[in-house]
């Protein structure tokens, strides 16, 4: 039985290759989300280096790694599930990853299905961005989120290129459509098409979760967001800063709030409304 639900979208300032940084950030806007009763976090794509594929090698988690701990006791102490973008390595092959943090401290990980790569134009900095092949190898891992009796399937950017990844995860149970992803403002437009798009052929529920700032040379366009199943924008961010944007559902239907911690990623990080 689908019961109510509460999930957030958070968006991030990405700070190169600052893994610390990056978590204390995290760990601030997990906390926001809990005041606004989420059940469910979604973070950008590889949200906790940054898109920096230059350092990825270098910063790459284990699928234990002690770096989490912070994001398991915040998980824990909040009774929330939350979904962070890493490096990954698995043996010898280094993933784009997607961790899964449980209440009880459980991980699981999803592997990027498909690799991706940015036109050189989109480049803010003037200089080639590297194809994710040429550092990362695709991955297979691919589970479902069960809380409160719903069911939730995770893309991580490119995965929702293909079609017939989404039909996968509707075919698998999946209600909840989660995708972290780096999304630069060029892109935008035609990337929150197919989102859309799926929410309405699959019956899904869409959230999207996106960098408030630059990274790795390419502007983000921001904007994080939630669609219905029917495809109705819910909820959204600013175009730039962190913050999040949940959705809950309760007995008198659903309601939504989006909250900036910052109208910029070169503010200090605080709480604004």
């Amino acid at each position: 039985m689908t019961r109510r639900r509460s999930i957030a979208v958070a968006q991030t300032c990405p700070v190169k290759g600052d893994v610390q940084a990056n978590l204390e950030e995290h760990v601030r806007l997990a906390r926001l989300a809990a005041t606004e009763g989420a059940q469910v976090v979604l973070y950008p794509e590889l949200s906790l280096t940054g898109y920096e594929l230059g350092v990825a090698d270098m910063l790459a988690f284990s699928e234990d790694d002690p770096r989490l701990s912070s994001l398991l006791d915040t998980a824990s102490s909040h009774s929330m599930i939350l979904i962070v973008g890493a490096p990954v390595r698995v043996g010898p092959r280094l993933h784009i990853g997607a961790f899964i943090l449980f209440p009880d401290r459980t991980i699981e990980l999803y592997t990027k299905h498909y690799l991706g790569a940015f036109s050189p134009s989109a480049r803010v900095d003037g200089t080639v961005p590297p194809a994710e092949a040429t550092v990362f190898q695709s991955g297979d891992r691919n589970p479902l989120i069960t809380f409160g009796g719903n069911i939730a399937a995770v893309a991580v950017c490119a995965d929702v290129g293909r079609s017939s990844h989404p039909h996968q995860a509707a075919s698998r149970g999946a209600s909840i459509y989660l995708a972290s992803m780096f999304v630069i403002p060029s892109d935008f437009e035609g990337e929150i098409s197919k989102l859309r798009g799926y929410a309405v052929q699959h019956s899904l529920m869409v959230a999207l979760a996106n960098f408030g700032g630059p990274s790795g040379g390419l502007a983000s366009a921001g904007r994080s967001a939630i669609w219905s199943e029917t495809g109705e924008l819910l909820v959204q961010l600013e175009a730039n800063g962190a913050g999040v944007a949940v959705m809950s559902e309760t007995r008198q239907g659903r309601r939504t709030r989006a909250v900036m911690l910052t109208h910029s990623c070169h503010a200090p990080l605080e709480r604004r409304r």
